[in-house]
């Protein structure tokens, strides 16, 4: 019988309680979340008068941990609406309700004697077969199921969520001794298709996979900083985004995690692997010891190994810790040869080999900082788990690295990466010793557009599993290329479907993107069935090149950018008319131009985590891609009878005026950027472009006809101009906004009005189209608007507010 999900209980509301509970709550699942009862009444309930027995106090915990949560930033929900899913309650009155729940979760606090008294009480309430977790980070299974029933410990084993669960993809299932396979099967599919997760599946050791790589790699450059004299700004320098890890780096990142996490689990495995090779790697180096002591804990505390300076002028700066003399300091520069090397090297793993090979002490660092990682994950094969890729996966999910240890690895090349290790004085394992005299001496390598990696075992390549479900783009790319230019790639993804993918930095929308948007379209609407918008960069697009815009309105060629925009214009309603479905696929920011292109689809299969909008007005300008025209017409069509028509239009002009964006796919139906019944979301990142194939193939199968241009757009005239021109009076008089910001406003108000027509009338999308791009030059004539675009352009930012 097929295992379904209706209804989990997470039991235990604290951060990570809550976080888990919103996150079923995010896909659908009905919730229950419990928490124990206070013990003593609050000063404010006193005050009150009610007692224990009182519902809101013996509610209390689990409620404000909740709202709390609710209430953090970044939030753990996608639409607030969502919360609506979980249910509060606590241990004592409403343990019994467990029995519907389909799968029971516990994150209580990180003591086995707890969680057995917890685990004991379930036992009485759960109905057999109901799965059973518990979200641990370190304690072993085996030890948690100690004395309960073979039904529970057949359907029992560790899932380990990480923090915050919405964000992190990592989920580790850990099994214990009597897990059955079934539940195994079933939980590493669920995560990954229903919770969006990179599921895998950890042997019951000290800290699983992820933090077991994850803290090694942080407490070896905890011991190397001290050991090449290297301040923490040199370490963050080279530990970030140059090798395709998370902007907060290392000692950022652990400010924000807290020193305290960290050195709970350090100290863990200390305690617990003392058999491992690295074990006193894993011991607190002193400067950890007197930040501890101090309280220096990051974030939390207000300083870590940064610190935030307030001064009396209202002004503030970003001290730095100086590990020598364990005092803050002001921030150094960071600089290195080897990383100038790299700055034209746009692929991360291209960039590796050139980084070891560097003479300064960057190099050195990182040949020493590589060697220490391959030896140490060279040795946890088969202890944590069987297969090198899982570790890999961990990394990438848990940590946010681009590539896990073993693709480095193969990115310097295997050899190299030996020789590194042997420079260092680490011994070689065998079964790495066996590969490197193989035919195929590499870890992964890729074929028929699936990836095998090196099983150990088997002393062989073999298909790593569960990729039939994906369309993994970087591996197809080469071989199914139908066209491509310096800034997009078209690839065959079959079944007569073609991908339209950007190539170009941060996949921003210039003259070739639109070249080969046209040149692809071409072909597909001669050879293909339908057409996908999808990509594997960073984020979906940042928007329109704002350098092309701001180099021809700086030389005045208003007739060069006249013809620019009309070109963007018209490639968006290419997409909208063509003879086949066209369907984008937006990922993380979609701002802009990558908005509007979206906008323009037939059908958008969003990310849940897209953040999108309409962002102009941060430059100085209004949408210019067909974005003003249609908010414009999409406020005619959403219009209902017995509305105000103008409180319509005036939404989405708030949407633009304010360059709202969307902090979730689903806040993007609210915005009228997605429409309900027609655009669709996916939590599964690595499901999305298959998704959209398949909705492109379905349009196509049930008989897409070219859609008949519309004539037919309501606009409200003077009513609505006038309406809005008050509006920005009012804000610009209040101070609210500035001169600019009002000439701004009036131009969109002006096109979203239709103009300045007598009475309502009917127009076409060209006819609204005219009007955008009249407004968006003259727009961009503006002094201010120069001066913002040169703004952004010397920051790097893209087009955004």
């Amino acid at each position: 019988m097929k295992r379904r999900i209706k209804k989990v209980a997470v039991i235990g509301s604290g951060i990570m309680g809550s976080g888990i509970a919103c996150h079923f709550a995010n896909i659908g699942v009905e919730v229950l979340l419990l928490d124990i009862v206070p013990r003593e009444l609050s000063a404010a309930e006193e005050k009150q008068g009610i007692t224990l027995e009182d519902t809101s106090v013996r509610n209390r915990i689990v409620n404000e941990a909740l709202q709390s949560s609710l209430k953090s930033n970044p939030s753990p929900i996608y639409h607030k609406d969502f919360a609506k899913r979980i249910e509060t309650g606590n241990l004592d009155d409403d343990i019994s309700k467990v029995k519907d729940a389909d799968w029971i979760i516990e994150v209580v606090v990180e003591r086995l004697d707890i969680k057995k008294q917890v685990f004991e009480n379930l036992e009485k309430h759960r109905t057999p077969g109901t799965l059973i977790s518990s979200n641990t980070s370190g304690i072993p299974i085996k030890f948690m199921n100690e004395g309960r029933s073979d039904d529970f410990k057949k359907h029992f084993c560790g899932t380990h969520f990480f923090n915050p669960p919405r964000y992190l993809k990592l989920l580790e299932i850990i099994p214990g001794p009597d897990t059955s396979d079934e539940v195994l099967e079933f939980l590493n599919g669920y995560g990954e298709k229903f919770l969006g997760k990179t599921t895998v599946v950890a042997k019951d050791t000290p800290a699983f996979i992820g933090n077991r790589i994850g803290i090694f790699s942080i407490m070896s450059l905890f011991h190397m900083v001290k050991d090449m004299d290297m301040t923490i700004e040199e370490v963050d320098k080279l530990t970030g985004p140059v090798i395709g890890r998370p902007k907060s780096a290392t000692f950022r990142t652990v400010d924000v995690v807290g020193l305290d996490t960290l050195v709970h689990v350090a100290n863990g495995l200390y305690d617990n692997v003392p058999d491992d090779e690295r074990h006193e790697l894993f011991k607190l180096p002193d400067f950890i010891d007197h930040m501890m002591e101090k309280k220096w804990l990051g974030s939390k505390s207000g300083q870590g190994f940064y610190k935030k300076v307030k001064h009396d002028d209202g002004t503030s700066e970003i001290k730095s810790l100086d590990l020598d003399s364990l005092e803050y300091r002001d921030k150094k520069s960071a600089k290195f040869d080897s990383l100038e090397k790299t700055k034209t090297v746009d692929v991360v793993a291209d960039r590796f080999p050139i980084l070891i090979e560097g003479k300064d002490k960057a190099g050195e660092f990182y040949r020493k900082n590589f060697a220490a990682l391959f030896a140490y994950v060279q040795n946890r094969i088969p202890e944590i788990t069987d297969a090198l890729y899982k570790i890999d996966d961990a990394m990438k999910a848990g940590f946010g690295w681009q590539h896990g240890p073993f693709q480095i690895w193969d990115a310097i090349g295997l050899e190299k990466g030996i020789q590194l290790m042997k420079d260092e004085g680490f011994e070689i394992a065998d079964w790495v010793q066996i590969l490197s005299e193989a035919k195929e001496n590499s870890f992964y390598h890729v074929k028929s557009g699936k990836t095998y990696f090196y099983d150990i075992d088997k002393k062989s390549h073999e298909k790593i599993p569960g990729q039939d479900a994906f369309i993994i783009l970087d591996n197809i790319r080469e071989s199914h290329e139908v066209f491509s230019n310096k800034d997009l790639v078209a690839e065959d993804l079959g079944d007569g479907i073609l991908n339209i993918e950007f190539r170009s930095k941060m996949n921003s929308i210039g003259g070739d993107v639109l070249n080969g948007i046209n040149a692809a379209m071409d072909i597909a609407e001669k050879e293909y069935d339908g057409v996908v918008i999808s990509n594997t960069g960073d984020n979906f697009s940042v928007g329109a090149n704002i350098g092309m815009i701001f180099m021809f309105a700086v030389e005045q060629e208003y007739e060069e950018l006249n013809g620019a925009i009309k070109y963007f214009q018209d490639t968006m309603m290419r997409m909208r008319y063509s003879s086949i479905p066209t369907v984008a696929a937006p990922h993380q920011m979609a701002l802009g131009g990558g908005c509007e292109l979206s906008m323009h689809a037939d059908k958008v299969v969003a990310h849940a985590e897209t953040y999108i909008g309409l962002v102009e007005f941060g430059v100085g300008v209004i949408p210019g891609g067909g974005g003003s025209k249609e908010m414009t017409r999409r406020a005619a069509l959403t219009f209902q009878k017995d509305d105000v028509e103008l409180n319509r239009l005036r939404e989405n002009f708030l949407t633009i005026g304010m360059a709202k964006v969307a902090k979730s796919a689903h806040e993007a139906y609210d915005l009228n950027i997605l429409e309900r019944g027609k655009d669709i979301v996916v939590v599964s990142r690595d499901r999305q472009l298959a998704v959209a194939k398949e909705q492109a193939k379905l349009m196509a199968q049930n008989g897409y006809t070219q859609p008949v241009k519309t004539n037919d757009i309501k606009v409200l005239g003077r009513q609505a101009l006038g309406a809005f021109l008050v509006g920005t009076d009012q804000m610009k008089a209040g101070k609210y906004i500035s001169e600019h910001d009002q000439k701004i406003a009036n131009k969109l108000a002006y096109v979203m009005s239709g103009g300045d027509l007598s009475e309502a009338n009917y127009v076409s999308e060209q006819y609204l189209l005219d009007l955008e791009r009249e407004a968006f030059l003259s727009l961009c004539g503006e002094k201010k608007t120069l001066e913002r675009l040169q703004h952004m352009i010397k920051k790097g930012k893209p087009l955004r507010n």
